[in-house]
């Protein structure tokens, strides 16, 4: 029997086949690509948490697959609803400052640090300082985030500036 040439070296008319991907694999590709898109989103989520829109999205996710979200920070939702600086009652040359604030936005936050400024008739500020909540408050809160629509009371006794302090401003970081 005459030796055969190898197959590459014989002439065949017939067209070569074309692989295809079988959808098994396409579908295979596709889901590899969403888990990756998945995986990119949760390795960012502490930075998309602070965004309204994606926050809803990230917490449905994280009750799904088990993982923590820093607390919502929107210092600016704190809303101031009653205040009052008055001479201390008891103990001379020392104000008593009372105020009530609630957290309107749409998610718990920490509690924030509660600044106070007090000014002269010019607005030139003559004191300056931020309280942590378990000075505002008297003890540490009994839950370390404010709920939404959540009110609290703040109530401070601060050195009288003298006759000089005749505005304060509060604002919440």
């Amino acid at each position: 029997m005459p030796p055969r040439a190898p197959r590459f070296a014989t002439a065949d008319d017939t067209a070569p086949t074309v692989r295809r991907l079988p959808w098994g694999w396409a579908g295979l590709v596709v889901a590899l690509g969403v888990l990756l898109l998945l995986q990119l989103v949760l390795a960012d989520r502490a930075r998309l948490a602070g965004d309204a829109n994606w926050r809803p999205r990230l917490e449905l996710a994280c009750g799904v697959l088990g993982c923590d979200l820093p607390p919502w920070h929107a210092p600016d939702d704190f809303r101031v609803t009653t205040r009052e600086v008055q001479p201390h009652p008891t103990v001379p040359g020392v104000l008593l400052i009372t105020a009530s604030f609630r957290n309107d936005a749409r998610w718990a936050q920490a509690w924030p640090v509660l600044e106070i400024a007090l000014q002269d008739l010019d607005g030139q500020a003559l004191g300056l300082r931020r309280f942590q909540p378990v000075e505002y408050l008297g003890s540490p809160p009994a839950s370390p985030l404010i709920a939404p629509g959540q009110s609290a009371s703040a109530t401070l006794e601060i050195l009288d500036p003298g006759k000089r302090a005749v505005a304060f401003t509060f604002d919440f970081h």
